[in-house]
């Protein structure tokens, strides 16, 4: 049975100077990401685009929302097939390609998780298991540009 979600998100730029966009360079990009009963996300451009470098930028939402679908995923995944997950951490890494227009597009995104698992997990399994991760992830299934994967998988050390 397919079940619909629904995410409602509200944005609030907060960059009018007082002028509004009566010029390219008159305003400021910072907005705030509002979601009721979470803490506002401050937002605004790649400082490339005249954007607050302190603040998060879309592209990089876009990166972490890939690589934390993918990791929610796998420890599902994990937790279910027996390979017990001690530490996970992803450096993903986002290609934008600009276009000669001013826009621009994602040509992938490659997400390199280190994971490390109990001595007694299998190294195997846990490997693959990030395949399936990938297929299920739904934020994977929505874009229309390459995500690849190259997880690298180590062992606890018993004391």
């Amino acid at each position: 049975m397919t079940q619909n979600h629904h995410y409602p998100v509200q944005i609030l730029w907060t960059g009018n100077r007082g002028q509004g966009t009566s010029h390219y360079r008159d305003y400021d990009r910072s907005h705030e990401i509002l979601i009721e009963g979470k803490p506002t996300i401050l937002g605004s451009s790649d400082p490339t685009f005249r954007g607050d470098a302190h603040r998060h930028n879309p592209e990089e939402m876009l990166v972490a929302s890939l690589s934390a679908c993918h990791m929610l995923w796998y420890l599902h995944l994990c937790a279910t097939s027996s390979v017990v997950v001690t530490h996970y951490l992803d450096r993903a890494i986002g290609t934008m390609v600009e276009t000669p227009e001013g826009g621009g597009h994602f040509s992938k995104v490659v997400l390199q998780p280190v994971v490390t698992i109990t001595a007694t997990s299998d190294p195997i399994k846990a490997k693959a298991l990030h395949s399936q991760a990938h297929h299920l992830c739904f934020i994977a299934n929505s874009v229309n540009f390459p995500v690849d994967c190259e997880p690298l998988i180590q062992a606890d050390h018993p004391d």
